[in-house]
C-alpha cells in the first residue's frame, strides 16, 4: 500500500529553534537505538516511523552502530525512505553519528578524520542518501587531537555530506573548546546531545551554561532513564520489562532510593493528569535550553503516549519543588 502522509501532521506538534540557528526541530524526536535493527520486525519499525511522521515528528536520530546488528537501523530507515518517504525527504531531519566501535582495526572507532569520513560514507550508503541533515561526533576521543576531529566535521559539511554538525557526550569544557574550533573553521556547532533526565542532571553542572552562551541547541537522550522513569517499576520488576531481560537497564539500577522517588514522582504525575513517563518528558521541555527530547519506541502506541506529553508542558513552582524533593536523594547519590 502506498503511503500518504497525514495532511494534519504539522497541526499539533511543537517546533523549537535549535540554538541560534535557523533550524527548528520537533519537541519530540524519534531515536532508532533500539527496535529498528535487523533482528527486529521490519513491519513494526515501519509502522512506528510512519506514525511518527503523521504526528509531526520530523527528526529521526541514528548512529552508525545502531541495530543490532550494527548498521542495520540505518538500513531499516533506508528501506522506509525508499519505499514510503521518497517524496518527503525535504521535510525530514535525518541525523547519524560516529565515535563508538563500528568495525575492527585502528580505523573503526573514536575520532580520527579517517574514521569519521569513512563511517559517514558507509552510513549514507546504508540509508541511500546523498547527505544527512546532522552529523555528530558521538563521544570525545582522548587520543586524537580535537582539532583533527573538528576539521573532519568541517570537511564533511563543506563536501555536502551533512548540513549541520553536532556533539554528543562531551563535557562542558570539551564542548566549549570544540565549539571554538568549529567557529574558527566556519562551521558552527548546531547541537549537543547529552544524556539528561530527572535522575541524571550532570548537564546542569556547566554544560547548559555553555550551550546557552554559545547558542547551541540541546537534544536530551535517555529522557526516561532507559525506561526506569515509568510506572512499570513502582512495585516490582515486570517479567517482560527491559530490566528483567538483562537489557541495558540492569536490576541494580532500581535502588530503594530510586523506587521511593518513582512513587513520589508518579503521585505528582497523576495529579497533573499525566503518566510518569509523560511528566519526565514535559519536565525536560520545561527547560528553555532543551530544544527537543529524543524518545525511543517499541510500538506506535508507546510513541503516541510520549508525544501526548506535549498536552501539558507547564509546571507550577510548587510542582517543580516537589519534583526536586523527590529526586534529590537520587541525584545527590
Amino acid at each position: 500500500m502506498n503511503y500518504l502522509a497525514s495532511e494534519k501532521r504539522y497541526e499539533t506538534m511543537t517546533y523549537q529553534r535549535c540554538g541560534r540557528s535557523g533550524l527548528q526541530l520537533p519537541a519530540i524526536s524519534l531515536g532508532l537505538w533500539h527496535n529498528f535493527g535487523s533482528e527486529d520486525v521490519f513491519s513494526n519499525a515501519r509502522e512506528i516511523l510512519l506514525y511518527a511522521f503523521d504526528r509531526g515528528v520530523t527528526h529521526f536520530d541514528l548512529a552508525n552502530n545502531y541495530g543490532p546488528v550494527p548498521g542495520s537501523a540505518e538500513e531499516t530507515l533506508g528501506r522506509v525512505l525508499k519505499q514510503d518517504w521518497a517524496a518527503y525527504r525535504d521535510e525530514l531531519i535525518i541525523s547519524t553519528k560516529a565515535g563508538y566501535t563500528m568495525w575492527e582495526g585502528p580505523y573503526g572507532d573514536w575520532g580520527s578524520k579517517k574514521y569519521l569520513v569513512a563511517s559517514l560514507n558507509q552510513s549514507l550508503k546504508r540509508m541511500g542518501l546523498d547527505y544527512v541533515d546532522i552529523f555528530y561526533h558521538h563521544r570525545p576521543d582522548p587520543e586524537t587531537p580535537m582539532e583533527e576531529t573538528m576539521m573532519a566535521l568541517d570537511q564533511i559539511v563543506r563536501q555536502g555530506k551533512a548540513l549541520y554538525v553536532g556533539l554528543s557526550n562531551y563535557s562542558a569544557a570539551d564542548t566549549q573548546k570544540a565549539e571554538s574550533i568549529l567557529r574558527e573553521l566556519g562551521t558552527p556547532c548546531l547541537i549537543h546531545q547529552p544524556r539528561y533526565n530527572l535522575f541524571d542532571r550532570w548537564v546542569e553542572q556547566g554544560l547548559t551554561d555553555v550551550l546557552d552562551k554559545r547558542g547551541i541547541g540541546c537534544i536530551a537522550f535517555s529522557p526516561l532513564a532507559q525506561g526506569l522513569l515509568s510506572n512499570r517499576y513502582l512495585k516490582n520488576i515486570p517479567s517482560d520489562s527491559r530490566m528483567a531481560k538483562a537489557h541495558f537497564l540492569k536490576s541494580s539500577a532500581l535502588t530503594e532510593a530510586k523506587r521511593t522517588a518513582l512513587v513520589g514522582l508518579n503521585t505528582i504525575a497523576q495529579q497533573r493528569g499525566q503518566s510518569l513517563a509523560q511528566m519526565a518528558i514535559s519536565w525536560l521541555l520545561n527547560n528553555p535550553t532543551v530544544t527537543s527530547v529524543l524518545v525511543g519506541a517499541s510500538s506506535a502506541q508507546q510513541l503516541g503516549n510520549s508525544i501526548n506529553a506535549l498536552d501539558n508542558l507547564s509546571f507550577s513552582a510548587e510542582e517543580l519543588k516537589r519534583i526536586d524533593n523527590c529526586c534529590d536523594p537520587v541525584v545527590r547519590g
